[in-house]
């Protein structure tokens, strides 16, 4: 999985702008399978509560919350 693709589609998602997974599969450059993969990831591995619109033709989350992949280090958290 390309980690930065993935953030770009969890950010289309929090934006209201995937398009149908097929846009949004051309937008990342990927296929239209891993787009259902990435939606299948974030319902299962992070309990994301996503859905899609289809009158407005976007994923979106249907829950207010946070998805951070980043690495970070609780003791340079603390330095100022």
């Amino acid at each position: 999985m390309n980690i930065v693709k993935f953030q770009d589609f969890i950010e289309l998602i929090k934006e209201g702008t995937t398009g149908s997974p097929a846009v949004v599969a051309e937008r990342l450059g990927i296929s239209e399978r891993l787009v259902y993969y990435y939606v299948s990831v974030l319902k299962k591995e992070f309990k994301a509560p996503i859905a899609y619109c289809r009158k407005q033709q976007t994923y979106y989350f249907t829950e207010e919350g946070k998805i951070d992949l980043k690495w970070q280090n609780p003791k340079k958290q603390n330095e100022f």
